[in-house]
């Protein structure tokens, strides 16, 4: 029999903030900031699906300081895993066996990393939450929230978590727990990109009714740690071109820490209209670049993982709140594409959302919208940096890498500088999703890759092996298709089924049966590192990425 509206217990909070990311611990930490200036008592949780806080936080990442500055000012004193600033940094053109640099000095002063550092962002979550914990903040690990509660209204009450113990045939095991209510009078959204509360929520509350459709690129990272004669800490490195063609955009990244690791990344943006396009193959192709592969010669891989970008930018931005909540971080999408950041907005806007509900609570509210957070959003330098750079990303899109990605898009935050918010281009647009931007398969010819040689390239189960991935496998997959016909009756043969290959963990599989007559869409949920691309990229739009038990998915290391 099968679990429908199971009792459970509840606990009542001030404010429940779901995902501890940069985001969702800066709002707890602020509270309770407020909470000691104002001598006033507010209690705060704070859930996050991953086994321990940082688990599930993927980043690049070069950090620009000014969230912490604001959230923490003294937290150069205070033992943080900060202490690697930026010392050098190039930008390069990648062509097949060479690369053009570009002058650093002719950079506009965006896109530039001086003051900036090189960090680790699950390690900076971890020493957060210690921070939190220390305020007597509660922050529950490994407790996934599954469902939204609502007050007969419609505003938001609260969240479910914790549900766990069904098996794969949908019915409870002996380990059944019907987990736990969290009721808050204001409830936080912190998921991160593309997660599955801020999805409904969205889509329910019609956040996006005025904004443009927020655009997506995945980002696949590998830490190497690389022979000390090679390691030049605190020097950063971007670049763009090959393997990546003039079509598509993205590109890579490599960021040099002070103990001779590397984080080499590779971006490609998700409007990209090949399905036979790979990203995780195009990140492989990469390391066998001459530049590349002399600089990881002699190291070895230690940690891999993915995770989808916001990219979207200013026009993308939805209404940040709803009846009982609001939206922080990547739940909303703040990253500035020229620059490769949003962990400082993130922050940023956990702290004036917090600013807002300690208000709402402290004047007795509950459950209505937190109007002063959406306000101070729109006179914030989050905002006015988004509105610098929006052109970036439609430039690329119109233009391509060359034209587009550097030469306009060059042009037009030099503008953006000299005159804070002009643009000679007015304001582009996204005008279709990432999905709608997949063209059939006939229009475009099968790409190949490398064969995984085991020292620079690495199949897609080994890497994801090195991201300590792990789910229960007797639950139901949390990967759902709204209708199982489409793989195999729509997707392969308009689209060859490009799951196969958007996937940077081979979650899905077109198994051939009986001589190849009668193909199978398979679902390996187990190798899931909750990237989030197949509810983006699915052409179809069939793909829906749901929490697993709490505590499953990767469990990145120093990431």
């Amino acid at each position: 029999m099968t679990i429908e509206a199971p009792e459970r217990e509840s606990m009542e909070f001030d404010i429940v903030i779901v995902g501890a990311g940069p985001a969702g611990l800066s709002a707890a930490i602020r509270l309770k900031q407020l909470s000691a200036e104002r001598g006033t008592e507010i209690n705060v949780v704070v859930v996050e699906k991953g086994s321990e806080v940082g688990a599930h936080i993927l980043s690049g990442a070069v950090l620009d300081p000014s969230g912490l500055d604001r959230l923490l000012p003294d937290w150069r004193n205070m033992g943080s895993p900060i202490d690697t600033p930026v010392k050098s940094e190039s930008f390069k053109v990648f062509g097949p066996s060479g690369s053009m640099s570009l002058p650093v000095f002719a950079m506009p002063p965006m896109v530039k990393n001086h003051g900036c550092y090189v960090v680790s962002m699950g390690n900076i979550c971890r020493w957060l939450a210690d921070q939190a914990e220390g305020m007597g903040i509660e922050i529950y690990p490994g407790m996934a929230a599954s469902q939204m509660l609502y007050n007969a209204d419609g505003s938001a009450r609260g969240v479910v978590v914790g549900e766990m113990g069904i098996g794969k045939d949908g019915q409870p095991k002996d380990s059944y727990e019907p987990g736990m209510e969290l009721v808050g009078k204001y409830v936080l959204i912190g998921e991160g990109v593309r997660g599955s509360l801020a999805k409904q929520l969205i889509c329910k509350y019609d956040l996006d009714a005025d904004s443009d459709p927020q655009k997506f690129g995945i980002g696949l990272k590998e830490l190497w740690e690389i022979a000390p004669e090679k390691s030049r800490p605190g020097h950063v490195q971007h670049s763009f071109g090959w393997p990546l063609k003039n079509d598509t955009g993205g590109g890579s990244f490599c960021y040099h820490y002070n103990d001779n690791t590397v984080a080499l990344g590779f971006v490609v943006h998700l409007n990209y209209k090949n399905p036979y396009l790979s990203p995780y193959g195009e990140f492989q192709k990469f390391k066998t670049h001459p530049e590349i592969s002399e600089l990881l010669e002699g190291g070895k891989r230690i940690a891999y993982g993915s995770r989808a970008i916001t990219e979207g930018g200013f026009q993308s931005v939805p209404k940040l709140t709803f009846p009982g909540g609001a939206l922080i971080g990547c739940s909303a999408g703040f990253v500035n594409v020229p620059r490769i950041k949003g962990n400082h907005n993130a922050m940023l806007t956990g702290i004036m959302a917090a600013e807002a509900a300690f208000d709402a609570v402290a004047d007795g509210r509950a459950h209505d919208e937190l109007a002063a957070y959406q306000a101070a959003y729109d006179v914030s330098d989050v905002k006015a940096e988004l509105k610098m750079s929006r052109n970036a990303k439609p430039l690329w899109t119109k233009f391509g890498t060359f034209l587009g990605g550097i030469a306009c898009s060059g042009l037009d935050l030099w503008t953006n500088s000299i005159l804070p918010g002009f643009s000679i281009f007015g304001t582009m647009h996204h005008t279709k999703t990432d999905a709608a931007s997949t063209e059939a398969a006939a229009k475009h010819k099968k790409l190949e890759y490398p064969r995984p040689d085991g020292i620079f390239g690495f199949d897609r189960l080994t890497n994801v092996a090195f991201s300590a991935t792990n789910h229960e496998e007797d639950q139901p997959a949390h990967l759902k298709l709204k209708d199982p016909s489409i793989p195999i009756d729509v997707n392969l043969p308009t689209y060859a089924e490009p799951a196969q290959r958007y996937c940077p963990a081979g979650v899905y599989e077109v198994v051939l049966e009986d001589g190849g007559a009668d193909p199978k869409f398979q679902i390996n949920a187990q190798n899931c590192v909750h990237c989030k691309t197949c509810d983006i990229k699915d052409p179809s739009q069939n793909i829906v990425w749901t929490t697993p038990e709490g505590g499953g998915g990767p469990n990145y290391p120093n990431m």
